[in-house]
């Protein structure tokens, strides 16, 4: 597990300025520009947010420029700490904020009026549903403008400037129209405190005519941020821990598993503490996967219902108690609604509550005081585990690969798996990827993430040119289908120009498979690309990349090969060419079961 991923107290910013509330204390982000009266060049609302973000961990921030914006983009980069990563959209920009943030525990990016924010929108939406603070900045409108019957461009032509805002407004937890120098100190502070207290997202919009002004509220360093911690109820905590450990030491056969809401939590740790002292089968949600060591001696895998890891749900389901740490049942996690999961034998702990089979539930007790409480008070049992131990039998292995015979999927991930180590981090795409990454065993340091909730086609890109920038030291490994590829590709050009050495594996079978195992129809099937000349014409001799495509084992080998050693210092393209049907069991069992519950008819009225 990357320690670092989605939580700030363990995220390592360039100068060492972020300290993270832990329950009980008092978080201060420390600042990090030297304490000495600051030039009136430097006095003004531009170079504040740049400090600010320097002062929470952000070290780069996304940009598309637009004419609203390119004043504050000035201040922003002329601040030595702060980078400035210009991307090819708006879309994208917002995508590798969000992939930063995954491992920085906060990210930023920066567009223009409208046309800008719209485009960023669904990266936005796609952050929220993941519970990450993400600090979206927009460059707005003139302030003499507001309150006038102007019309302006990069609107609908209409003499309203809010329609942005009100867009914003569902999928951000604070919302900042900064128009006048007297409270834009106020706000930009509270947005951003906002965001790391709620992990969510916040939304900034700064007059174009703003960012240079100097102004009294900014003539000193900004006073560090104090940041209240939530602390648990202690006689809800008592009473929670007392029950949930009545509930689990009466059961024969408890098991542990953890779902993905233990990131925002920060409960991580306290998970594992729980796994050490119960002895309980341990197993992670799909979209928990890379938040649990792997290496843990009683982890069983991936609990995904009818697709679990082998042996997996049978542990699980048959169970008379689990505790599910974190959890999302969505369609997707829960495979079409099919878990056969009892409410009366589950333990539900969410960031701060906790509910106890049919009752009662126990608010105002933060997940990681729970954990660590219960960890001192429940029994070790490892009756599941060695249940499991009886019945498991060792995957198999693929069947080997003819010489010249096509490549088959199941033995490119046989190979992707031998290249992991703690040096690496694996994104995977929406698709047939997150079922084969799903079935990687991560060693330990090895970062993961994918996005389950919102499941936005294309975010891989931008996320991966996020998490690379973020964490520089490892190498990422990205699992990327060609019909996700096509949405998102233009920002190739932006790894290159950062140097990244990322390794890209995209898995071209000519449409979009995880949509034809749902629904087929012709609008499944793209127009093919000729990929690896596609990302050349990127590269265009500039920067350094390397690109090849591979149709069989021994051009996978080699390619991996090259990849791994003389062009170790690349960024290295993959293009791996598959039958449009080479799909993983488990995405055809997933997909019948998602298309049934996607055509149930309606409920008579």
């Amino acid at each position: 597990m990357d320690t670092k991923i989605g939580s700030l107290d363990t995220c390592k910013p360039q100068n060492n300025v972020v300290c993270c509330p832990s329950n009980g204390s008092v978080c201060t982000i420390q600042n990090s520009v030297p304490s000495t009266v600051v030039s009136s060049s430097d006095a003004t609302l531009g170079r504040h947010l740049a400090r600010r973000l320097v002062q929470i961990g952000v070290t780069d921030v996304f940009t598309v420029p637009g004419d609203f914006n390119l004043t504050l983009l000035d201040h922003l980069i002329a601040e030595p700490a702060l980078n400035n990563i210009g991307c090819c959209n708006e879309l994208n920009a917002g995508y590798a904020a969000d992939g930063y943030a995954r491992c920085r525990g906060v990210g930023a990016c920066v567009v223009t009026f409208t046309v800008g924010g719209l485009s960023v929108l669904n990266a936005i939406a796609g952050a929220y549903s993941e519970n990450l603070p993400l600090i979206c900045i927009v460059g707005g409108p003139n302030s003499n403008d507001y309150g006038t019957n102007r019309i302006l461009h990069h609107t609908i032509g209409l003499p309203d400037f809010s329609q942005e805002l009100r867009c914003f407004q569902t999928v951000t937890c604070f919302q900042a129209v900064v128009n006048n120098l007297e409270d834009a100190h106020e706000l930009i502070d509270t947005a951003i405190s906002t965001a790391l207290k709620e992990s969510k997202p916040v939304y900034i919009s700064i007059s174009c005519n703003l960012p240079g002004i100097p102004h009294p509220t900014f003539s000193r360093d900004p006073v560090p941020f104090s940041l209240s911690p939530k602390v648990s109820n202690p006689k809800g905590l008592e009473a929670a821990v007392e029950a949930a450990a009545h509930f689990l030491n009466k059961a024969v056969k408890p098991v542990l598993v953890g779902g993905p809401k233990m990131r925002v939590a920060k409960a991580c740790h306290a998970f594992v503490e729980l796994a050490d002292a119960c002895g309980y089968a341990l197993a992670v949600m799909p979209s928990a996967k890379g938040l649990v060591p792997e290496h843990h001696p009683h982890f069983i895998g991936t609990y995904w219902g009818a697709v679990s890891t082998a042996f997996c749900a049978e542990i699980v389901e048959s169970a008379d108690a689990y505790l599910f740490t974190g959890p999302i049942f969505n369609d997707y996690s829960s495979v079409g609604y099919s878990l056969l999961l009892k409410r009366e034998k589950a333990i539900i702990v969410q960031p701060d509550r906790v509910t106890i089979g049919n009752g009662p539930t126990f608010g105002c007790v933060l997940m990681k005081d729970f954990l660590q409480a219960l960890s001192k008070r429940v029994n070790n049992n490892t009756t599941a585990y060695e249940n499991y131990h009886r019945i498991f039998v060792p995957e198999g292995c693929p069947l080997k690969a003819e010489p010249k015979e096509p490549l088959r999927v199941n033995i490119l991930f046989q190979h992707i798996q031998k290249m992991l180590s703690r040096q690496t981090a694996v994104i995977a795409e929406t698709g047939d990827s997150w079922f084969n990454c799903q079935k990687l065993k991560l060693p330990k340091g090895c970062g993961y993430e994918f996005q389950m909730q919102y499941g936005s086609i294309g975010w891989s890109v931008g996320a991966t040119l996020g998490y690379a920038q973020a964490v520089p030291e490892k190498r990422v490994i990205a699992c990327i289908g060609d019909g996700s590829f096509q949405v998102t590709a233009q920002d190739i050009s932006t790894m290159i120009r950062c140097g990244q050495k990322t390794i890209i594996f995209l898995i071209n079978n000519g449409g979009y498979t995880i949509e034809v195992e749902i629904h087929d129809g012709p609008y499944n099937v793209i127009k093919n690309w000729n990929y690896t000349a596609l990302v050349d014409a990127i590269h265009n001799g500039e920067g350094k990349c390397w690109t090849t495509k591979v149709q069989c084992e021994e051009e996978l080998v080699e390619a991996i090969e090259t990849a791994t050693d003389a062009k170790k210092d690349c960024l290295c393209f993959i293009e791996v060419i598959a039958h449009k049907d080479d799909t993983s069991k488990e995405l055809l069992e997933w997909g019948s079961r998602v298309s049934a519950a996607n055509s149930r008819p309606p409920n008579p009225q």
